[in-house]
Order: C-alpha cells, then structure tokens, then sequence
C-alpha cells in the first residue's frame, strides 16, 4: 500500500493528475459548497429552508418528539448553525401547522406535518439518487471511510459519535 508521505504536494487542478498530492481540504470544502447548494435548492421548491428540514425530519425521529432545547443541542453542535438558527425553523414549522407542542414541552409532528415530511422526503430521496449518480455503493462507502479516518487522524473522533444526533434522555 502506498500513502501519500512521498506525494508532490500541488494545488487543487481540474483533472485527475496527481490526485494523491492535492489538497483534501479544498476538496471537501468544494463538494460541501456544491452538495449543500443543490440539496438546498431542491428544498426550495418546497418552500422549506434545510434547516426547517432538519426540524422536521430529526423530531419525527424521536418517539414522543423533542424539545426546543433538544433540537438546538442536536442540530447546532454539528451542523454549524446557530442556535437562533434552529429556533427559527422550529417557529416556521408551528406556523405551518407542521409541529405543534405536546406534553412537557415536547413538539410533535402533526398530521399536516407528517404528510409535509413524506412530501419532502420524497425530494430528498430524488436529490441523494442525483449526488450519488455514477457512484456505487462501494465507491460511496470507500470514500466516507476516508473522510472518517482523516476526521479520526487530525483528532475529531468526537465528530463522529451517531450518539451526536440524538439527545440524550
């Protein structure tokens, strides 16, 4: 197996000439900047935003639903928003009728909202067959164990806990 310790290092190119010596970072930033853009888009023509999505989609996970500060917890400390962020998803969400609050302070989808939720999962569906168009399986799985080995190498693993997406109880 080779690594790339002896690779010429270079900057980011347009074709796949030493590959092993460009900078993953750029590339990462890169698709990050390109996939996110597109899921986005595809949100709007469903009038939500990714963050109202996200609301959505991860209280509808958790059976009894979550509170305001669950879904702040869950959704800022890896995605990047802020909290204020999170909360105002939430607020559209209740305005649409899509989650309304349940016991102990806890929002639930509504029937409204589930129907939303299928409508919109459809869409992200459509969205991940696009992103993932000429890849396999393999090729996907292949790629995220490098990404999480590079996470893990630079001393994030606490980036990668599935137990971040959830609160805890």
């Amino acid at each position: 197996m080779t690594t790339t310790q002896n690779t010429q290092l270079t900057t980011p190119k347009g074709d796949d000439s030493n590959l092993a010596g460009q900078p993953v970072g750029y590339w990462t930033y890169a698709a990050h900047k390109a996939v996110i853009r597109h899921i986005r888009a595809a949100l709007a023509t469903q009038d939500v935003t990714q963050p109202q999505w996200w609301t959505l989609n991860r209280t509808d996970l958790v059976e009894g639903g979550m509170t305001q500060q669950e879904l702040r917890e869950s959704l800022t400390v890896h995605l990047d928003h802020r909290p204020e962020e999170i909360d105002q998803a939430l607020y559209a969400m209740l305005s649409r009728g899509w989650l309304t609050e349940g016991t102990e302070g806890r929002y639930v989808l509504t029937e409204a909202g589930r129907e939303a939720k299928e409508r919109i999962f459809e869409v992200v569906r459509k969205v991940r067959a696009e992103i993932h168009a000429g890849i396999t399986d393999e090729e996907y799985a292949a790629a995220l164990t490098v990404l999480r080995r590079m996470i893990s190498n630079v001393g994030a693993d606490e980036l990668l806990s599935p137990d971040r997406w959830l609160p805890k109880r």
